[in-house]
């Protein structure tokens, strides 16, 4: 009889050994998936959200042009919802992922995902509900009322992947029921008309989102109610407000109250189901990080959330020592720039960059980040315009490398303000493509914005201030960005000064946040807005 450490050696080789997790990489058309997992894992997690995107573009319009590699929503998945909520910083308890949109680097937070067939779990449902956003965003510069852009939202994350690759949205959103059950009602009339909604004292959750959802599946799927709600929308889109639009297009809005009711009660509802053959995700690539790039992995998820000063510096120390572990590997050499940036080091952010693009002249993040620490350095130059000249250098490289990537166009356009130059036309345009490479970047936008007011294109200012103003996640970006429209919308436009415009909304924009908290604390996250709080 054999016995201890051969036995155990034994009986190791005798018992089949099941796939080890390792940090894998998952490249898809509009994703890209970075997560400890098993490749079989990885692979259908990244082809059932590339067959939710497909389903998407069947039942709405598309965005309008494929995202460049760069422009893709990068997904993390981290260990348990604990870790997300940590990385959010804020929110609530029941955050079980969140989502960044930002130009060149959109990300979303989500912890283990199940990807078993069947019911979803609340991480997914959150996952496409936040996804659902980016598409509408991506897809649309219209604003949408913050009922019809939740209950999409809603709609769409009540999904199912059947294991024959067949998807179906519009489920019933099970996950509301407790909500719409349970939770203090919200009308039908509420829903439409926001200042109604606004004027209600509300003491705890309410069902918006669900009620929300109903709504939306309601109008979509009902053969009386289908045309109104096309009709709804363009009128809002026209520039009706929600309330009358709805009065036009619904009518007698008690009665849709009592219709919702009724629907809400019965046994079985419509949704859209697509064949397999009808989704077409395209190739997946899965690879195996580098023992250095799995290393690097917490820092590198931790640096591309956002961190202040002080969490840099101190996340700056296991950076330089896995850098130091792995000195020839491109992605850590590029990760290490960036968590030298963010510390506050720029000199040692260029180093570490072009290091890195001297082993691997394709590496994105490396040029990214050494053109931060040159704009950055070049605040301080005695030369500002041959500063800033220079440090066009390495996005004009990325661009050349990528030609899609908005940041080069943001940055070429930024460096004639940093040089106290008006803006070229040629920056200008840049500037507008940009937006529309990343529709998404509210910042951004409202980039454009304020010189589209300095340049007297009151109108264009307009139609892109409504979806920051109306952006389903609110913030102080969204209230800001109503008070311009405002403006806007009763003002002399003659006698517009942009700065000073400027200068009134930041310090009431203040000041309702040091009323808001007490302290004058409030505001916005690090991205200029709460991603994920409503999840």
């Amino acid at each position: 009889m054999l016995r201890g450490a051969k036995a155990f050696l034994l009986l190791m080789l005798t018992v089949p050994v099941a796939a080890q997790a390792k940090w894998l990489e998952a490249s898809s058309q509009h994703f890209v998936i970075y997560a400890d997992t098993t490749p079989k894992s990885l692979q259908q997690f990244s082809d059932q959200l590339e067959r939710f995107h497909q389903a998407m573009a069947l039942v709405l319009p598309a965005p309008r042009e494929t995202p460049s590699p760069s422009n893709r929503v990068t997904i993390y998945q981290v260990k348990d919802e604990k870790a997300v909520r940590k990385l959010l910083k804020e929110g609530s308890r029941f955050t079980y992922a969140f989502y960044v949109p930002r130009a060149g680097g959109s990300l979303a937070i989500v912890p283990t995902v199940s990807t078993n067939t069947g019911q979803l779990d609340m991480p997914m449902i959150a996952l496409l509900h936040e996804y659902a956003h980016h598409f509408l965003l991506s897809s649309s510069s219209h604003a949408w009322p913050r009922w019809l852009s939740e209950g999409s939202a809603e709609f769409f994350a009540s999904a199912r992947f059947a294991s024959n690759g067949k998807v179906s949205v519009g489920m019933p959103a099970a996950h509301r029921a407790g909500e719409l059950l349970y939770a203090t009602d919200v009308t039908a009339e509420e829903l439409l008309d926001p200042d109604r909604y606004k004027g209600e004292k509300r003491k705890s959750h309410d069902a918006y989102y669900g009620k929300s959802w109903l709504l939306y599946h309601y109008l979509t799927f009902s053969p009386e109610r289908k045309d109104q709600f096309s009709q709804y929308i363009k009128l809002v889109w026209g520039g009706k407000s929600s309330a009358e639009a709805a009065k036009t297009a619904f009518g007698d809005l008690a009665q849709l109250e009592r219709e919702l009711e009724r629907y809400l009660a019965k046994r079985f509802m419509t949704a859209f189901e697509f064949a397999p053959d009808r989704l077409k995700p395209g190739p997946i690539a899965i690879r195996e990080l580098s023992a250095g790039e799995a290393a690097m992995m917490q820092v590198r998820i931790r640096s591309k959330r956002g961190v202040s000063r002080e969490e840099a510096t101190a996340l700056l120390p296991n950076a330089q020592a896995i850098a130091a572990q792995f000195p020839t590997d491109a992605a850590v050499l590029a990760a290490l720039a960036e968590a030298e940036y963010d510390a506050g080091h720029d000199d040692a952010a260029m180093r570490a960059a072009d290091a890195a693009i001297a082993i691997d002249p394709a590496q994105v993040n490396a040029y990214v980040q050494k053109g931060y620490a040159m704009f950055r350095k070049a605040e301080d130059a005695d030369d500002q315009v041959a500063a800033y000249r220079a440090a066009r250098g390495p996005f004009l490289k990325l661009n050349a490398l990528e030609n899609d990537h908005p940041l080069p166009l943001v940055y070429f356009y930024m460096s004639f303000g940093r040089e106290g130059r008006k803006p070229s036309d040629n920056a200008v345009q840049g500037l507008e493509r940009a937006v529309e490479l990343a529709p998404f970047d509210m910042g951004l936008r409202m980039m454009l914005v304020m010189q589209q007011i300095r340049d007297k294109r009151y109108a264009h200012a307009k139609v892109n201030l409504a979806p920051i103003a109306y952006n389903p996640h609110g913030g102080g970006g969204a209230n800001m960005a109503q008070k311009l429209l405002d403006r806007l919308n009763s003002a002399d436009l003659a006698t517009l000064d942009p700065d000073k415009l400027m200068a009134e909304l930041n310090a009431a924009e203040a000041k309702d946040s040091e009323d808001a908290d007490g302290n004058g604390n409030g505001g916005d996250g690090a991205d200029g807005e709460k991603p994920g709080s409503e999840e």
